[in-house]
This record gives C-alpha cells, sequence and structure tokens, in this order.
C-alpha cells in the first residue's frame, strides 16, 4: 500500500520535474536568478551639492518569465570616497579660529568625509532576444520604484576621541541625512549563455529620489531642515547572474 502511494505521488510531480529541465537554446524558459551589481554613479541636481561620483555594490533576486518579462527586488549600499562640502560649510561654528576640530584629548583631530546610503526598489522590465546566443536575452528596458537615503558620514582617527559636539547623538546634527521616494529606469544588454555558466548585464541606469531630512534638528541652521531636495544619481552598472534552472543532459547516440 505504501509503495502504491509512493508511485502515485511520484507521478503527480512529474510533469513539475521534467519541466524543471530546459533547453536555453530553443525555448524561452521561467528561471528564478540571484544577482551581485555593481555601478559607477555621477551625482545630479541636489545631490552634487554635498557628494561627488560614487559606487553602488549590491544584489537582487528577479524571476524571469518565460515571456522574457523579469521582477526584482534590488538593495544596493551607496559609497562614496570624497564630498562637495567644506568644513566650514559643514562643521561651523565647532570649528576653532584655524577651522580645525579640538578633539576630547584637546588636540588637533585628523577626520575625513564620506558619502554613505542606501537604494530598495521593486522592478520590472522586458528583455527583447536581439543580438542574443538565445531567446531568453538580449538587449533589455526596465523601471523601478523604492525608497532612497544618503548621508555624510564623518570618521575620525583611531589614535583621539572624537570632540564632544561631535560625540554619540550631536554628530547625527550635522550629517545632512536625507530619504524618500525613489524611482529609475534602466537600459542595456542582457547576456545567459547556454552552457548556463557564464551570466552577465551591462546598463546606463538612471535614479531619481525626492527627499527630505530625516533628523529632528540641523546644527547649522539651528532648527531642522523643512527643505525639499531632488537627488539624481546616473550610473553604469555591471551584474553577474546565477540562474536556477536545470540544463537538459546532453543527447548522446550509440551505433
Amino acid at each position: 500500500m505504501r509503495c502504491k502511494t509512493l508511485i502515485l505521488i511520484l507521478l503527480a510531480f512529474t510533469p513539475f520535474v521534467i519541466k524543471a529541465q530546459y533547453d536555453i537554446k530553443r525555448e524561452k524558459i521561467s528561471t528564478w536568478m540571484f544577482q551581485a551589481t555593481y555601478a559607477y554613479q555621477f551625482p545630479g541636481q541636489d545631490t552634487k551639492v554635498l557628494y561627488k561620483n560614487n559606487n553602488s555594490i549590491g544584489g537582487s533576486v528577479c524571476y524571469k518569465t518565460d515571456n522574457n518579462w523579469m521582477f526584482s527586488f534590488n538593495g544596493n549600499f551607496i559609497s562614496g570616497n570624497k564630498v562637495n562640502i567644506t568644513r566650514e560649510e559643514l562643521f561651523g561654528d565647532i570649528l576653532d579660529n584655524n577651522g580645525e576640530i579640538i578633539t576630547g584629548d584637546g588636540i588637533y583631530g585628523s577626520y575625513a568625509l564620506f558619502e554613505r546610503g542606501a537604494h530598495f526598489q521593486l522592478k520590472a522590465g522586458k528583455i527583447f532576444p536581439v543580438l542574443s546566443p538565445n531567446p531568453n536575452c538580449g538587449f533589455f528596458v526596465s523601471g523601478g520604484i523604492g525608497y532612497l537615503f544618503n548621508r555624510i558620514r564623518t570618521e575620525f582617527g583611531s589614535y583621539a576621541s572624537p570632540p564632544p559636539a561631535l560625540a554619540d547623538d550631536y554628530l547625527y546634527g550635522y550629517d545632512r541625512m536625507r530619504g524618500g521616494f525613489a524611482w529609475s529606469g534602466e537600459i542595456g544588454y542582457l547576456f545567459l549563455s547556454n552552457s548556463r555558466i557564464f551570466n552577465f548585464s551591462l546598463s546606463l541606469e538612471f535614479t531619481q529620489a525626492y527627499t527630505k531630512s530625516l533628523r529632528k534638528w540641523d546644527f547649522n541652521l539651528m532648527k531642522k531642515d523643512t527643505n525639499h531636495y531632488i537627488d539624481q544619481y546616473i550610473g553604469i552598472r555591471a551584474a553577474i547572474y546565477i540562474p536556477t534552472y536545470k540544463r537538459k543532459p546532453a543527447e548522446y547516440y550509440y551505433n
């Protein structure tokens, strides 16, 4: 009796097992894919007032349908090593007459300013199998909606303690953190190899966010920042993909 039940269960799932194996060279397939991605971005609008070029590193989970639609959830970390704002504009009255910051140890302290942030979004796109090795890849267009935030990170030298005016929660009054709704558009080329081993994309991406201050107090303004901003990023994005579909076994013929 148990054996008969097991056979019936296997027969019931047989179509799904067979469908899990595809011939990507001949048919359009549906599959889940994992993505690792990197972009070099150029700031625009209000973003370039504070920040210079940055890096965006992240990943996503994608689902590609057998009609060549792609849906994904993306998360990217924004990191920039240079900012446009001067120390006088950022720290104002806490600088001494020489434009330096005195640390909690009573000495001049070295510090560096960076851009930090993140961008989370849901995306949908369409693949057009042009100049591609199979009907599952080619040029694509996509768009997304989500949330973006950025801020200035201040890092002090490890040998000195932060000045009292920048210790603990006081630092939040200087980091210019803002965030809000964001949308994006992307156009590029997706390559999915017939062997399932080498899969990548290269694209041009535009992101625009409508942001406002996320801090309750700005020490330079001596009040909450109530302005609204438009943060823009234009970037060149590269990604690698790990698809989850199974290839059909190779066909061998014997005499």
